[in-house]
């Protein structure tokens, strides 16, 4: 059900669609179509459909090479792909250009937000193609399909996706005499940042206040995020005050560094990259990132599970590919069969291996290239096997500005020593329960 959030949001975005769209030119896939045997077209006639993706660099170079493969792959269908910025830049441009009549025939959501869209009405229902194609949908690995439901219905297909993972500068944990394979539980990880921490000259870890990575702490405390009624917050819980607690006592005792502001992921990219920083959480689709860098600047690279408290316990991330609603027919199947062929097996394996996003198809885990890529650089198999521990995204419509919230008072709690963690998880509380209530 739309709540006033979305429909706020939708009618604000409907002001900016010219410019949303007007950016979208600035990068636009210049491959030659072909067609496909799903999309019927007149004689010689190409159905033109345009993918819009969020992030730039190794992520849309695949997205870019991805379309120019499946242009050449037929000769019915022309995908156009055009670059939007971030998730919620993506997001706010897809809201609009719906609104106003001119949204994208395919393009990705957060999977946070496939709810939002679907229960928008801004996205269509795959469950009749996938019933008409006879897709196996056992082939998905389980952990990664948590956020393509909506009311039992699907909506989203996984495409690149993710967890966070621990990285490691294997190299400096040697010369500080630890275990190079990196710590196990969280009270490893408290005596690896001590270890690890010189003072004036470099911390444990730089970590930013990331909600991402506080599901990930909550899960490993065996709690929630959302009750399960949906009808309040479960985070306020012993559960979920366990990791502030944690980080303030790490921070206070200077063996992590918490950076605040826009900047902090960034701050805590640099720092890991400069070795001001042994250890660093990150998206396992940074690694073909990190182990560049990692080369570059002359250190040995690992990776492994973030560690587990009472349980290992990660959310995954990244995005589905979806359908926008309203097409006619033509477009549709065009459509469909552009989202079908990219998260195919074959091209599951080229962007699990251009970008360090997982595979999200057993099939493609299994295949002769993930295999021997594995072989050669296990730290891409880390997140593959840590997702026996994965868990899905809230989906409410209210969660983007309970996360805001949440982050916020977190922040304040690390920061002020007047704040304790449990006072500042209670008044983030109240304030999102009013959200969904």
């Amino acid at each position: 059900m739309k709540t006033r959030l979305s429909m706020l949001l939708v009618s604000v975005m409907v002001m900016l669609v010219l410019a949303a769209c007007q950016s979208a030119d600035d990068t636009a896939s210049d491959a030659s179509a072909s067609g496909d045997e799903g999309a019927q077209g007149g004689e010689g006639d190409k159905i033109e459909i345009t993918y819009w993706y969020a992030w730039g660099d190794k992520i849309g170079e695949n997205n870019e090479n991805l379309v120019k493969m499946f242009n050449e792959s037929q000769d019915r269908i022309h995908v156009t792909a055009e670059y939007q910025g971030s998730y919620d830049d993506l997001h706010a441009k897809t809201q609009a250009a719906f609104a106003a009549g001119n949204a994208p025939e395919v393009t990705q959501n957060e999977i946070a937000s496939v709810a939002i869209f679907a229960n928008s009405g801004m996205t269509e229902d795959l469950t009749p193609f996938i019933e008409r194609d006879d897709i196996d949908m056992d082939d998905f690995i389980p952990g990664l399909m948590g956020n393509s439901y909506v009311n039992e219905r699907l909506y989203a297909l996984p495409y690149l996706r993710s967890t966070p993972i621990l990285y490691l500068n294997a190299t400096l944990l040697e010369e500080a005499g630890l275990d190079p394979s990196g710590p196990k539980t969280w009270e490893e990880f408290e005596e690896y940042a001590r270890a690890l921490t010189v003072e004036g000259e470099r911390v444990g870890m730089t970590l930013p206040v990331n909600i991402w990575f506080y599901e990930a702490y909550v899960a490993q405390s065996g709690g929630q995020m959302i009750a399960d009624d949906e009808q309040s917050v479960a985070f306020n819980s012993e559960a979920g005050v366990a990791p502030v607690e944690f980080w303030k006592r790490m921070n206070d005792e200077g063996i992590i560094k918490i950076p605040t502001g826009d900047e902090a992921g960034d701050t805590a990219k640099q720092d890991f990259a400069n070795g001001r920083a042994a250890m660093t959480f990150s998206s396992t689709a940074d690694l073909s990132y990190w182990l560049a860098m990692a080369d570059e600047q002359g250190f040995e690279l690992n990776t492994t599970f973030m560690p587990a408290n009472e349980t290992y316990g990660v959310p995954t991330g990244g995005c589905n590919l979806v359908m926008t609603a309203g097409l006619d027919e033509e477009k549709q199947e065009a459509a469909w069969e552009f989202i079908k062929w990219m998260t195919a097996t074959e091209q599951t394996v080229y962007a699990s291996e251009y970008t360090g996003y997982l595979p999200s198809r057993s099939s493609a885990v299994e295949s002769d290239v993930m295999q021997s890529l594995y072989q050669e650089f296990p730290q891409y198999e880390v997140a593959v096997e840590q997702l026996e521990y994965a868990r899905p995204r809230p989906m409410l419509d209210q969660y983007p500005e309970i996360s805001k919230i949440l982050q916020d008072e977190i922040t304040r709690s690390l920061i002020n020593e007047d704040s304790s963690p449990e006072d500042a998880l209670n008044t983030a509380a109240e304030k999102a329960n009013q959200l969904l209530q």
